[in-house]
């Protein structure tokens, strides 16, 4: 029931960037998902860069720190190889639902300052706003960001979770060369608005989450979740959640079989499947311990899948209950919706 094809080394995303067809998600370098220790985090991460994700994606805050200073062990010896990204503007310090954002110029030229002291390098290749500061002007922030591209600190900018709205006002002030929001089977809000705006744009889109913190898989085991593990603070891992959820996941699973796909490959399949039925470059990101997982997400570059499994996969986020975040605010959906504070529009 699907084909596969051969498909392009690298991706163009915007601004001239051009990464391969998937990425790594460095979040996974950390505790974030349980216990891991540097050595075997650094052990994947170079798995998945031998085996071609050469985009590494990270932030100042995964692990405080922790995952940019592993992924430097790489970059000593291998920066040519990596397209970099990581991000600014979620404060360090507190937990996942504590922390606050900012998105001024000093914070900017801290934040980046001390991403490339523990990256041990003199530039990023994308530099994200991670989370839009509501008190302080995109044009401002993407201001500021643009000066750090003409010191060569940084060499593309991009945004995480900006409305449709926010990426165009931030566009008139620099070229934006990708947006990275969660875009999954499960989690498509983004379609509403703000991948309109990135195809008009001419950005690309980078999806995180993109097996919906391993739940998409089948292989989420609530009763192993260490004290440690973030997604318990996610509405949509909440015990009733994910009992209520429950048929929709074994319909993925089961379609997956049928299509001779596992489930991780088939959501990056649906996710590639939807760039390019809508015209935009779409590069995901999943992140992953395991260099055998590495390998099996790789498997879906080039997978074709049939009319009907797309259509049969494209009704069952209408049916998922509980919110993507666990502040509507914090990703764009929240802010695009009438009546939020962000967007006064009155609901209809």
């Amino acid at each position: 029931m699907t084909e596969t094809l051969q498909t392009p080394d690298l991706v163009h995303l915007g601004d001239g960037l051009r990464v391969p067809a998937q990425g790594y998600g460095g979040m996974s370098l950390t505790d974030v998902y349980g216990p891991i220790s540097d050595d075997e985090a650094l052990r994947t991460l170079t798995h998945a860069v031998d085996a071609g994700a050469t985009f590494v994606d990270t932030a100042n805050i995964y692990g405080e720190g922790r995952s940019e200073r592993i992924i430097s062990r790489l970059l000593a010896t291998r920066r040519d190889e990596v397209q970099l990204a990581t991000k600014f503007g979620i404060v360090p310090g507190g937990r996942i639902g504590e922390r606050s954002v900012r998105g001024d110029r000093a914070h900017i030229r801290e934040q980046i300052e001390l991403s490339l002291g523990r990256l041990g390098t003199d530039h990023v290749d994308l530099y994200y706003q991670h989370r839009v500061d509501p008190a302080v002007p995109i044009e401002d922030t993407v201001g500021a960001l643009a000066e750090l591209v003409q010191e060569g600190k940084v060499r593309h900018i991009g945004l995480s979770e900006p409305t449709g709205d926010e990426l165009r006002r931030a566009a008139s002030v620099h070229p934006i060369a990708a947006v990275q929001s969660e875009w999954s089977i499960v989690s498509r809000d983004v379609e509403a608005h703000v991948v309109p705006a990135a195809r008009e744009l001419g950005v690309g889109f980078v999806p995180y989450s993109p097996l919906s913190r391993q739940w998409l898989t089948g292989a989420f085991d609530a009763a192993a979740l260490g004290d440690g593990d973030g997604r318990p603070k996610f509405p949509r891992f909440a015990p009733e959640a994910l009992s209520a959820n429950a048929p929709e996941l074994a319909e993925v699973l089961a379609i997956a079989a049928d299509a001779g796909l596992t489930a991780a490959q088939l959501s990056l399949a649906w996710l590639y499947d939807k760039g390019e039925a809508l015209g935009l470059p779409v590069v995901p990101i999943p992140g992953t311990r395991h260099a055998s997982r590495v390998d099996e997400n790789l498997a879906a570059i080039g997978v074709v899948l049939d009319r009907e499994i797309v259509a049969r996969l494209d009704g069952i986020a209408a049916r998922i209950t509980a919110h993507r975040s666990f502040d509507p605010l914090w990703v764009s959906d929240g802010r695009e919706q009438p009546g939020s504070p962000q967007n006064p529009r009155p609901a209809v």
